[in-house]
């Protein structure tokens, strides 16, 4: 019995030995493994680390809204409507009796108010042979006088009779980056206001669309849609800060189908502001003549780069000669400014006033070259142009005295321009805006009002000689009653 107990205890030993001999032996196992581990993972950790929990929900509890931007801009986009003259088709007595005789043509667009006092910014399109022109804002119908017009930049401001008006915030479109975000406000469709959402795809565009003698083309491009009846309205940044004045669609079918164009808010205001306080554009004048620096260019000229503007002309006693500047001359800086082509040439030129004095950089062959120009207005001056006009209801039409780049580049040495033409006597004898009269029956023609009346009682054989809008010489003679 007592060995049997014995080898019982003796098993019972062997077990519990056994027993703790295999837990001991797993927990110095583990040590050594997470010890091991350790120093792996020490080794293995890079010097940065990517957070991936922290980026979505940055996203979700700050998204991108437009809600505040809307709110701020929507108040200060008004719609205009232009009153011009009545259908050219023809009616017979049946149209009169059933109610459907001529009517008067109503064109519609967008504007912007820039002052609490009432004045407002559209585009010269939208306002373009107005007879009578009406602002809606927030359901308040207000007749608008016409303060001025640019067909250079397509820039036109209104007046309306009414304070406290809201005005817009004003932005910066130097400061604005491609690839931001921008809200387009307007009226399309004669809706009340719309806001669309894009990016900014471009800056200093050139599509060729603008009139006048001088175009200013330096557009911002988005993918906000811009559609009929927003011409006129706001382009805003997310702070609701007004950026651009909303102007055309590159579109084959009328309406947006892909890409609109916004003149930027600090040429429009400048170009506005000039209309209210002069009544007439102050354009400062470098008295050069510029084209883009093309592939086939640089590697004519032996260029290294694109960016750049090119001289192809420079005006006789102008400011360019004046300072020393020459034909294929190649202009890279304007104050500091790169100039990457003709946009950008021109719009940092359209922040200046006659008189201005500004330093060029450019390239003159193989040597990098300095010049300070004195500005010049139309005149060929450096002060304030207030120009007279002599407008006419029976001819139709304004006319002005050309200017002094006119005069060079039509090669004349005096003439008066036709402007602003509507229906009346001249667009009966057949001339249109920018034809330049510089004889009546042999005499100078330089005084606009002498030209002016004397057109308005002649009768009688008129012989009338000029320069067309295009350059070419042109003479007539009429049988006038």
């Amino acid at each position: 019995m007592e060995n049997m107990l014995k080898n019982i205890r003796i098993i019972l030993l062997a077990f519990t030995a056994g027993i703790a001999g295999a837990w001991a032996f797993q927990q110095f196992s583990n040590n050594e493994m997470v010890t091991e581990t350790n120093e792996i993972l020490q080794r293995e950790t890079p010097k940065y680390q990517v957070d991936y929990l922290e980026s979505p929900r940055e996203i979700v509890e700050n998204p991108v809204s437009f809600v505040e931007a809307s709110e701020k801009s929507t108040p200060s986009v008004v719609f205009i409507k232009n009153f011009s003259g009545t259908d050219q088709r023809r009616y017979s007595i049946f149209d009169y009796f059933f109610g459907t005789g001529p009517q008067q043509r109503v064109s519609t667009g967008s504007g912007v108010i820039i002052s609490k006092d009432g004045y407002i910014i559209t585009n010269n399109h939208v306002v373009d042979r107005a007879e009578t022109i009406e602002v809606v804002h927030q359901k308040r119908t207000y007749p608008a006088k016409l303060i001025g017009t640019d067909k250079n930049t397509d820039i036109a401001v209104l007046k309306v009779g009414t304070d406290n008006l809201p005005a817009i915030q004003l932005g910066s479109s130097r400061n604005l980056r491609i690839g931001e975000w921008v809200i387009a406000v307007g009226n399309p469709f004669n809706l009340t206001s719309t806001v669309t959402a894009g990016i900014v795809s471009a800056k200093e565009r050139q599509i060729n669309i603008l009139g006048g003698e001088f175009p200013l083309e330096s557009f911002i491009q988005t993918d906000a849609p811009i559609n009929p009846g927003n011409s006129g309205g706001a382009l805003v940044n997310i702070q609701g800060e007004l950026v651009g004045i909303n102007t055309a669609i590159l579109s084959r079918t009328g309406s947006y189908t892909g890409y609109g164009f916004a003149v930027p808010v600090d040429i429009a205001m400048k170009i506005a502001n000039d209309l209210i306080k002069f009544g007439e554009v102050q354009k400062a004048i470098p008295g050069v003549e510029v084209v883009e620096i093309t592939p086939e260019l640089a590697e004519e000229m032996g260029l290294k780069t694109l960016d750049g503007v090119i001289i192809t002309h420079v005006v006789r006693e102008g400011a360019g000669e004046k300072a020393g500047l020459q034909r294929n001359d190649v202009i890279t800086k304007i104050e500091d400014i790169n100039i990457t082509g003709k946009g950008s040439f021109e719009e940092v030129l359209s922040y200046y006033y006659p008189g201005d004095r500004i330093n060029v950089q450019f390239q003159r062959k193989n040597d990098n070259k300095t010049a300070k120009i004195a500005l010049q207005n139309l005149e060929g001056g450096i002060g304030i142009i207030k120009r007279e006009f002599y407008s006419s209801a029976l001819l139709g039409a304004q006319l002005e005295a050309v200017n002094t780049l006119e005069k060079d580049r039509l090669g004349i040495d005096f003439g008066i321009k036709i402007t602003g033409m509507t229906r009346g006597y001249l667009r009966d004898l057949g001339l249109n805006n920018g034809f330049v009269i510089t004889q009546i029956n042999g005499d100078p023609a330089k005084n606009p009002e002498e030209v002016g009346k004397l057109l308005e009682k002649f009768s009688g054989r008129l012989r009338l000689e000029g320069v067309s809008p295009n350059g070419q010489p042109f003479m007539q003679s009429y049988n006038v009653r």
